[in-house]
């Protein structure tokens, strides 16, 4: 008697806060058996695809910044290079506006601004995680040639790519490859000029030194495109809107864990004569991975519009490294 006593009120206790855990054990049904058959249903998806791909897909539709994070992404603060000395880098930068051409979708905005002075321009980059190597990246981005307001012209860099840190000068396990949109020219070339760029390694300022290959395609890309990555038995590829770009390998094949990341920053001593403050925004709708496996593009569309179509704002089964890596988030 006193056994069912104390049932009936563990029970009541039970119903009265809401625990299912307490319930667990006075009812026989399994935690499957509770579920609606959609749930179940989509459980039993993503088991599937824990253990058929590794896929991060961010599709950036956040309210504030605060919700990027949680996600894995680093808003940079730390100072230093690349870019004007003395910029500020910070979270003012990031912004999650409506997308006019998508109902009921974000982007993640970057902006960067400059009056010519160090003190008074601002850089803005954001990193994921650590734990990226092989595999298929993609992002869908919108470049700008001209600032939001205020004159144009100077030379800044608009960019998309995957990066190892940099352990000391020359450091031979470095990694990085790149795509950098330059609106107005830099670095040799006259004129918008998309740059696809894998690295062996470099020295910092003030003892500059590269190692990387590169291609660059000239011409304005302003508007919206999907850019890929392929990074695969010993060869990196490079595509934007389905189009090939450029192949490199050899030396140039990454070795180390790398960090996916968007930036946007000023050329050093290369910005208009002018004292005006002036806006560039890069905005991202997107950014997808799957590692080990190479996509084509036109399957890196249908995979995220299959996600999209799903509901799937974020998803994210690539393993982390034990224990995970440092991701610096600081250049």
């Amino acid at each position: 008697m006193l056994f069912r006593t104390r049932r009936y009120v563990s029970l009541l206790f039970a119903i009265g806060s809401g625990s299912l855990a307490l319930l667990n054990g006075l009812t026989a049904p399994s935690f499957a058996q509770r579920l609606t058959g959609e749930q179940l249903a989509v459980s039993q998806a993503r088991q599937r695809a824990k253990v058929s791909s590794q896929t991060l897909f961010d599709d950036f539709n956040y309210s504030n910044y605060k919700q990027l994070a949680k996600h894995g992404w680093i808003i940079r603060t730390a100072a230093g290079w690349p870019g004007v000395p003395g910029a500020i880098w910070g979270n003012e930068g990031v912004s999650f506006p409506v997308d006019q051409d998508q109902r009921g979708n974000r982007l993640l905005r970057m902006i960067s601004s400059t009056d010519g002075t160090g003190s008074n321009t601002h850089q803005t980059q954001i990193c994921h995680q650590r734990k990226y190597l092989e595999g298929t990246y993609a992002a869908r981005i919108r470049f700008v040639d001209l600032p939001a307001d205020g004159p144009s012209g100077d030379q800044l860099v608009e960019s998309f790519y995957t990066i190892s840190p940099l352990k000391a000068p020359m450091d031979p396990d470095y990694s990085e490859l790149d795509f950098e949109y330059l609106p107005n020219g830099g670095w040799g070339s006259a004129g918008p000029t998309l740059f696809t760029t894998s690295w062996r390694t470099f020295s910092p300022e003030p003892n500059w030194k590269k190692d990387n290959v590169f291609n660059t395609s000239s011409g304005s890309n302003a508007g919206w495109h999907t850019l890929v990555t392929q990074v695969s038995d010993g060869k990196v590829k490079y595509f934007i809107d389905g189009r090939p770009l450029a192949e490199h390998g050899g030396q140039y094949y990454p070795r180390s864990l790398m960090s996916i990341n968007f930036n946007l920053w000023f050329i050093r001593d290369q910005a208009v004569k002018s004292s005006a403050v002036r806006h560039y925004q890069e905005d991202i709708d997107w950014v997808f991975h799957e590692a080990k496996k190479i996509l084509a593009p036109e399957e890196v569309d249908a995979k995220v519009a299959s996600l999209r179509r799903k509901g799937v704002r974020f998803w994210d089964t690539v393993p982390a490294p034990a224990p995970r890596l440092i991701s610096p988030c600081d250049y």
